[in-house]
């Protein structure tokens, strides 16, 4: 219950204008900026950048121009033609290419047609890529997976879908992109989901997201284990080593600035290990969400704001 009391406070703190006016001040306020510990910073040259480093370590990595939920077709617009730029930008860069994206960015909030029209011109501009449909919270769940399909049928195949294990119904949605022959990277889930359609509890969570890596370790398409915790990716580890599963055929994910220890220590031990970069000037509601999902950052950000002052 605490996990899921500490998503409701953050996704609280996230709709106060007040604290975002607090966060807009000081997050990102040169190299020190307490939100630079998650986020790369707001341009694609930032994020060019913290590529180029990951890369450097021998880490991989996919590019997250941050935003969601805009709530008109000109702003959707906007955000396609900047996810266009994004993609001439990592071309030109010569860093690998990898993105990640939301479908209410694109506009699904205001008309799926025009969304669906957006990420198309976003998948043709990314020719070489791979792009990862973000999952968002399970409102999104049904429309965002029946547009992959759509997509996918119509030989849009150069892309992934994320799955969250704290949902009920994920084992099911797992065997149908399975089914697809599609890419998933599974997560426990960063959204304050009701009891009704979701585990709340920490081992429930737990449970279910080794049960699902299990099912994707043994059946799915190079899937993305997504987890900083350790004993999740020790348990994943050692199924994999006991069915003989290559290490090439999977890959670890975890967020930018986060556990950047266990990261080097993985790639140090020969598995693929990416590295999710988010950058933008919305990258508010992300941040939250990443406090929700691990409250000890809180201090981070307390310490950050406090030395900004000092």
């Amino acid at each position: 219950m605490l996990d899921h009391a500490a998503k409701a406070f953050f996704h609280f703190l996230a709709r106060r204008t007040t604290f975002q006016k607090i966060a807009a001040r000081y997050g990102m306020r040169g190299p020190t900026g307490f939100a630079r510990r998650f986020i790369a910073g707001e341009t694609v040259a930032d994020a060019v950048a913290a590529a180029r480093a990951i890369e450097a370590a021998g880490l991989l990595h996919t590019l997250d121009y941050l935003g969601e939920s805009v709530s008109t077709l000109a702003e959707a617009d906007a955000a396609t033609l900047e996810y266009r730029h994004v993609v001439d930008e990592i071309i030109r860069s010569g860093i690998e290419r990898n993105l990640s994206l939301k479908l209410t960015q694109l506009g699904l909030d205001v008309d799926r047609a025009c969304a669906v029209d957006n990420l198309r011109k976003i998948l043709d501009r990314a020719e070489g890529f791979f792009v990862r449909i973000d999952m968002e919270s399970s409102h999104y769940t049904d429309v965002t997976l029946d547009i992959f399909e759509t997509l996918w049928s119509h030989g849009y195949q150069h892309m992934g879908v994320v799955l969250q294990a704290d949902l009920y119904r994920t084992e099911k949605d797992a065997a149908r992109v399975m089914a697809l022959g599609a890419r998933v990277r599974l997560v426990k889930g960063a959204y304050n989901e009701p009891a009704s359609i979701a585990y709340r509890k920490k081992a429930d969570v737990d449970a279910a997201y080794l049960r699902l890596t299990r099912a994707l370790l043994d059946a799915g398409n190079y899937p993305a284990i997504a987890t900083h915790d350790p004993a999740l990716i020790q348990s994943a580890r050692q199924y994999a080593e006991e069915r003989g599963i290559a290490k090439e055929r999977f890959e670890f994910q975890m967020l930018y600035g986060i556990r950047r220890d266990l990261q080097r220590s993985l790639s140090e031990a020969g598995y693929h290990v990416r590295v999710y970069i988010p950058f933008g000037r919305q990258w508010f509601a992300y941040f939250m969400r990443r406090l929700g999902e691990r409250p000890a950052n809180v201090g981070f950000v307390i310490r950050g704001i406090v030395l900004e002052n000092g």
